[in-house]
């Protein structure tokens, strides 16, 4: 069972400069279009980086709907064993809803 978060609970993390990681695993010219920071892995080549996935503190993975993201984590837990991999609820659709309207989506 993927471990989730919602946007809401991200936005607090950032806000309270918590320690962790975000991934955004959509393809280059997705991130380039809007994001949210985080580093850019896309998913078809999550496993050969996963030397930049962190396992000493919480990582949430995004992508524009969570899907992708959601076989991001499957992948890194079973073949890495990962545990500490949360999937963004709705992905960046859910974040522009919620707090920027303005972003660019498509």
């Amino acid at each position: 069972m993927i471990k989730e978060i919602t946007v809401e609970e991200l936005k607090e993390k950032i806000d309270n400069n918590e320690d962790f990681q975000l991934i955004d695993v959509r393809e280059t010219f997705e991130y380039e279009t809007s994001n949210l920071n985080g580093e850019n892995i896309p998913l078809g080549g999550i496993l050969i980086e996963s030397d930049k996935v962190a396992t000493d503190k919480p990582v949430i993975v995004h992508c524009r709907s969570g899907k992708r993201s959601a076989a991001a984590i499957m992948q890194l837990e079973q073949q890495l064993g990962l545990t500490n991999l949360y999937n963004l609820q709705g992905g960046i659709l859910a974040w522009q809803e919620a707090f920027d309207p303005e972003m660019p989506v498509y």
